[in-house]
């Protein structure tokens, strides 16, 4: 994958972010933490060939619409329902003329949610394919499980991570597995 042109992600964030908030302290914070391990597997696994830029680029913008949803313990006040951030973040970046990082924004959710979980679960989000396909994709997808906006300083194992993945089905758990295999 090769992104188009460089961006500066903390430019767009702070476009949609007051640059001295606890929102953009929480985004900005646990952003970095994820492209930190992103960019970890990538240094592991130069056979993989993965887009660095790319990775960076995407990891820090992959939550960027967080503000748009009601989740006020990581202080974020909008109307829609946390689990619309993904795909809300993917719309903006399209906007700002950014499509493959848009993916990002909406394929990370989970370990990506398909359309049948989508429909089975009566999510409120578009009817598609919410899976990271790229592998720049995975790994931000991958890396992201690790932290939690409600836990900065904190790390999470990899037994929480499954324990947490298990709630929505052996499959979720089955996927990270391969990820964790392939990527560690």
């Amino acid at each position: 994958m090769t992104s188009p042109m460089t961006i500066d992600p903390y430019q767009i964030i702070e476009k949609y972010y007051l640059k001295d908030s606890d929102i953009y302290y929480v985004l900005v914070k646990h952003s970095e933490q994820v492209r930190d391990n992103a960019l970890e597997v990538a240094v592991k696994h130069p056979e993989l060939n993965l887009d660095t830029q790319f990775i960076t680029e995407a990891a820090l913008l992959h939550d960027i619409g967080i503000y748009l949803c009601d989740a006020p313990r990581i202080h974020c006040h909008g109307s829609h329902q946390y689990i619309q951030h993904g795909y809300l973040g993917g719309d903006l970046l399209r906007s700002e003329g950014f499509p493959l990082h848009a993916l990002v924004c909406e394929r990370h959710t989970g370990v990506g949610l398909t359309l049948d979980m989508i429909m089975k679960g009566n999510l409120p989000l578009p009817h598609r394919e919410m899976v990271p396909v790229s592998l720049e994709e995975q790994v931000i997808c991958y890396a992201d499980k690790f932290f939690s906006k409600t836990q900065l300083n904190e790390a999470h194992t990899v037994d929480r991570i499954r324990k947490y993945l298990k709630r929505y089905g052996e499959s979720e758990v089955q996927k990270f597995d391969v990820w964790h295999e392939r990527f560690e």
